[in-house]
């Protein structure tokens, strides 16, 4: 018997050539007798061998010599002159040669050795018995095919497998999630705002000449807030100083001749009170569909230019701001009954409060760039198809109130109110979001209605007679009668 260094020779009595006719062994399994029989010619085969396991090579004659490429990798031991027994010691791949008396080559092997996932196939098909994974070794990497329920049932698999492997990069997911994979996202934004502003202001004027010399008293009180009256045609006058073609309270004018206003010694007093309560009601209800894991984007508004600095000429470069009802979505189909989705929406609109103001070189030239009031919510919940969840509370309250008044005069107990304006303002804000995931399948185009179907303008007659834009026509057109979600926003 002889041993190399490069190879293992095991010196043994000659025999005639042998044919190999032994199954190759599996990753994992029990170690199986290969076994090979006289036949005319060498025999080629491949077989693959658990890490740190061995394999039994039974001939059915006496060999001489037996070379293994790479001993490092797979060592042979030899038991007698027709049993050898291969140990896979490290990972990779090499060969090993068996030889007769004669030097005729009789039976070689290619041996990849691999990890033993036994274990952890078993682990899986246990704990998931619904999945059907498969488990392959792959140069000390694993490989995972086969089908899944969905994807939570994918994501256990591979952090088994990373466990299994002890590096995640050494694991491929080749899964494929069963079931449907499309959600589609039915939005609906609601936002009412409700707007109240108060005013209450008493303008006093009068006109008297004492002793020759004229005397006029005037008092305007302004509104703060607003900076000038909701409306000048609204209040109450008593009184008169001066003539009513004047536009103004002015005393001095009244004691003025040449037949403008003659009246003298008298009091003038405009009372101003108005009251203003404004409603804004805004619903959004967009849909999107979106793979399971890719992210969707909806936007209703528009953009706006802001300056954001000047190229090498000096010319004035902008970007573009969005602006109006936003909604992204991040699907991911966990199951049927799970789905995980992290939505962002959010409702702005222009505003001059916070606005920017650049002044211009030359009158007029002045820029203004606006500001955004916005209202935005994020989050990531879990729901089953069909489910729907809301993101409420989104309230706003804003109270102003400003008084203006003639110091000293207006603390008087009951005439100080002749001297006061009061100016009010109350602004009121909420935003409800609520969203409602569906698992979804493409249909038929003939299955969809459009705002389109079933609509004709009117003809000319129609509309100067009747006053119709369009023609009638039934509410549910015959060839629509099969889609019963059909709406028109002109019937």
């Amino acid at each position: 018997m002889r041993i190399l260094a490069a190879g293992l020779f095991v010196g043994l009595l000659a025999m005639p050539v042998f044919a190999f006719t032994a199954k190759a062994s599996s990753a994992g399994a029990t170690p199986q007798v290969l076994r090979a029989e006289a036949a005319q010619g060498g025999v080629h085969e491949r077989i693959q061998l658990s890490l740190h396991k061995a394999e039994l090579v039974h001939l059915d004659e006496n060999a001489r010599d037996v070379l293994v490429s790479n001993p490092d990798i797979v060592d042979a031991i030899v038991k007698g002159p027709r049993r050898i027994i291969l140990l896979a010691k490290k990972i990779g791949q090499t060969n090993a040669f068996f030889f007769d008396a004669a030097g005729h080559q009789l039976l070689s092997i290619d041996i990849r050795v691999e990890r033993d996932v036994t274990a952890l196939s078993k682990m899986l098909h246990t704990d998931m018995p619904g999945s059907d994974i498969h488990v392959a070794a792959l140069n000390d990497n694993l490989v995972l095919t086969g089908d899944v329920e969905n994807a939570v049932q994918a994501t256990r698999a591979a952090d088994l497998a990373a466990r299994f492997a002890g590096d995640p990069k050494k694991v491929v997911n080749m899964l494929n999630i069963g079931g449907g994979e499309q959600v589609m996202l039915r939005v609906r934004i609601a936002e009412v705002q409700r707007a109240v502003a108060k005013q209450l202001g008493i303008d006093l004027a009068g006109a008297v000449v004492a002793g020759g010399v004229p005397i006029g008293v005037s008092t305007s009180n302004p509104y703060g807030l607003v900076g000038q009256a909701l409306s000048d045609l609204s209040g109450f006058q008593a009184g008169q100083v001066c003539s009513a073609a004047s536009s103004a309270i002015n005393p001095l004018q009244a004691l003025q001749g040449g037949g403008v206003c003659q009246i003298r010694n008298n009091v003038q007093g405009t009372l101003k009170a108005l009251e203003t309560v404004g409603l804004v009601h805004m619903l959004a209800e967009p849909n999107l569909t979106a793979v399971s894991g890719q992210t969707a984007q909806f936007l209703a508004g528009g953009e706006f230019p802001v300056p954001a600095g000047r190229d090498l000429e000096g010319n004035v470069t902008v970007v573009f701001k969005k602006f109006g009802v936003g909604l992204s979505f991040t699907p991911v189909v966990l199951s049927p009954h799970r789905i995980s989705l992290q939505i962002s929406t959010e409702v702005s609109e222009l505003t001059n409060t916070g606005s920017f103001t650049l002044t211009g070189t030359t009158p007029g030239s002045n820029l203004t760039i606006p500001a955004l009031s916005v209202r935005r919510a994020q989050t990531t919940v879990e729901l089953p198809s069909g489910g729907s969840f809301a993101i409420a509370g989104l309230l706003q309250h804003t109270t102003k109130q400003q008084i203006d008044a003639f110091p000293g005069l207006k603390d008087m107990p009951v005439l100080g109110a002749l001297f006061r304006s009061r100016d009010f303002q109350n602004n009121e804000t909420e935003l409800v979001v609520m969203v409602t995931p569906y698992l979804v399948n493409p249909v038929a185009p003939d299955k969809i209605a459009l705002p389109t179907d079933g609509f004709k303008p009117a003809t000319d007659v129609q509309t100067l007679l009747f006053g119709n834009l369009n023609q009638a026509h039934q509410k549910v057109p015959p060839k629509l009668a099969h889609k019963p979600d059909q709406r028109f926003i002109v019937q």
